[in-house]
């Protein structure tokens, strides 16, 4: 009884998310949406978020504006056509939102991608989400990642060395330190500390759920041996050995947001474990100069007290 009513409410939300996803110009109405979930306004909006992370709303928001950013960087339409297409009634309204959920603005946004090196990670559109919903040009829908509690995720608790690591500060949205990674790989190649048994990481400092995107604190770095003599252009930090949760990514980097959300929304509450002192990180396995985005392998590791 209890996967069939389970199967019920997954299907009522893969409907209404099917609605959303197809009406990113019209708003949004939860009365049908409601109806259409066999639902009433209240539980339904309540069943939907608790499910897939987000209000039906906030789903809605975030799609207008993934597809904002998109147009951003595959056209050259003019911002304000852009912004009235994503749902705003001024292009001020616009900006706020944008760079509330991306750390800049639009035309920032834009130039930006424009000035990127052939070699530097492309500009990231996504915004992350526990559900794994996003837009892309036809809205291939591919699986919704339902709240599901620890049976979702493969995740392992190990005991990890300390760790010293030469690292280049980043202060903005995390889906944008590839920019504090290409600023690492220019000081730390003619360095000579881009060995072949270093590892590149990006460690978080900040909660985004509760930081302003600006106001997110991160480090690119890489590991080094104790031994080795740091250039004055990067700042040494050290991982603490101990206990860390350890889930690991595999895909592109645009969607390691939402395993993020995953790791800490679903799989933490329900693994009887608690958060440590120190920060969270990510290290990077292969990468995307030799390895396609499906295939690229990132760990994420959280402090376990």
């Amino acid at each position: 009884m209890r996967t069939e009513t389970r199967s019920f409410y997954e299907a009522a939300v893969v409907r209404a998310v099917a609605r959303i996803t197809e009406s990113l110009d019209d708003a949004l109405d939860l009365g049908d949406l409601a109806r259409g979930a066999e639902l009433s306004p209240f539980h339904f909006h309540r069943i939907f978020r608790g499910m897939v992370g987000e209000t039906p709303l906030e789903m809605h928001r975030r799609l207008r504006l993934e597809r904002a950013a998109s147009q951003l960087l595959g056209s050259m339409r003019p911002v304000t056509a852009i912004a009235f297409d994503a749902g705003y009634d001024t292009h001020e309204a616009f900006t706020r939102a944008f760079r509330d959920a991306y750390g800049t603005s639009p035309s920032a946004f834009r130039l930006s991608d424009e000035r990127r090196e052939a070699c530097a990670r492309p500009t990231q559109t996504t915004l992350a989400a526990r559900s794994s919903i996003h837009f892309n040009a036809t809205f291939n829908m591919h699986e919704i990642h339902f709240h599901r509690g620890d049976s979702t995720m493969n995740v392992t608790v190990e005991e990890m060395p300390s760790l010293r690591v030469a690292t280049v500060n980043h202060m903005g949205p995390y889906n944008r330190i590839s920019e504090a990674f290409q600023r690492l790989g220019g000081i730390a190649g003619p360095a000579g500390l881009l060995r072949g048994d270093a590892m590149m990481l990006a460690i978080y400092y900040d909660d985004p759920e509760t930081t302003p995107a600006e106001q997110l604190h991160s480090d690119a770095g890489v590991t080094v041996p104790e031994h080795a003599h740091l250039p004055a252009e990067v700042v040494e930090k050290r991982l603490p050995a101990g206990r860390y949760a350890r889930a690991m990514h595999i895909g592109p980097y645009a969607t390691l947001g939402d395993t993020w959300s995953r790791m800490m929304g679903e799989w933490l509450p329900s693994s009887g474990n608690r958060v440590g002192s120190g920060p969270s990180f990510e290290v990077y396995r292969n990468t995307p100069a030799d390895t396609p985005p499906e295939e690229l392998r990132t760990d994420l590791y959280i402090p376990i007290a």
